[in-house]
């Protein structure tokens, strides 16, 4: 058991022992806020506030898995996407800012006041699926996973967040949708291949492979998605795919080869093309 100690050592003491972390301060004041349920602030305000044993030990150890790798979001058990709090666990991907584009490009195609229906294929902890449901009133939306366990994330934070539009179905791609049409298509698709070596880098090692690998060089579910997905849309409706920021090309020619038209892209902050749009032609 740790002994009592300000919270202003505890943190110095957390930071020097990151030295893996390219953030060893805001990790060591993120996993204390969490184990205190304050705000960052506190530690400000009050550097020299004793921290009990069981807070200390408490804070430790979660340093310790951290200096393992395990990812922030995943200790605290949250994480932020569209400035709302999402739980994840280690059943989902951990969202990121850059998948924050497929909700901008949704959001500038369909401003029209009149009830719309998206699909949200692969939700993982419902971020895209959700996030669109409290940004759009009018809109239903169907969110599906082939995971039980990211669903049941998903309805968490739906719960939590009070998205009342949103329909969840335990579905591998299109296996288990009824027979209906949709507005839009919008997916987060595997899109690594199984051989990058960035599956052995930061984060990614601790999060599910299902979510992140595909066959077919990255490809495969972009090719079982885009030649299903007219056949699920409205006339002139619109399948929206992030990918990664090498792929663009050859999810363009993929869409084009499934018959959709009016090819659109879209990129990033750092200026690379993340999303890709199709129309049903």
């Amino acid at each position: 058991m740790n002994s009592p100690t300000t919270i202003k050592k505890a943190l110095s003491d957390a930071a020097n022992t990151l030295l893996n972390s390219d953030s060893p301060n805001l990790d060591s004041e993120v996993l204390l806020a969490h184990v205190l349920n304050k705000r960052r602030s506190h530690f400000r305000a009050w550097p020299e506030k004793m921290l009990s044993a069981n807070d200390h030990n408490s804070f430790t150890q979660l340093i310790e898995k951290r200096l393992a790798g395990t990812p922030i979001a995943y200790l605290i058990g949250e994480r932020e996407f569209w400035s709302r709090p999402f739980k994840v666990s280690a059943d989902v991907l951990i969202p990121r800012p850059d998948t924050e584009l497929l909700i901008e490009v949704v959001l500038q195609k369909f401003k029209s006041p009149h009830p719309i229906t998206f699909m949200d294929m692969g939700t993982g902890s419902g971020v895209i699926g959700i996030t669109l449901a409290l940004e759009l009133s009018n809109a239903r939306i169907t969110a599906t996973d082939s995971s039980s366990a990211a669903l049941g994330i998903a309805q968490e934070n739906a719960f939590q967040l009070n998205a009342k539009n949103v329909e969840f179905i335990n579905s591998n791609w299109f296996s288990n949708i009824p027979n209906q049409t949709f507005d839009l298509i919008v997916s987060n698709p595997p899109y690594i291949c199984s051989n990058d070596p960035h599956l052995h880098e930061g984060d990614v090692r601790f999060e599910p492979p299902s979510a992140l690998i595909a066959k077919h060089s990255g490809l495969q579910d972009f090719e079982v998605i885009a030649a299903k997905a007219p056949h699920f849309l409205k006339p002139d409706g619109i399948l929206l795919f992030e990918h990664g920021y090498q792929q663009g090309e050859q999810v363009q020619s993929l869409l084009e080869s499934s018959g959709f038209k009016a090819i659109e892209q879209f990129q990033d902050i750092q200026g690379h093309t993340r999303a890709t749009l199709g129309i049903k032609s």
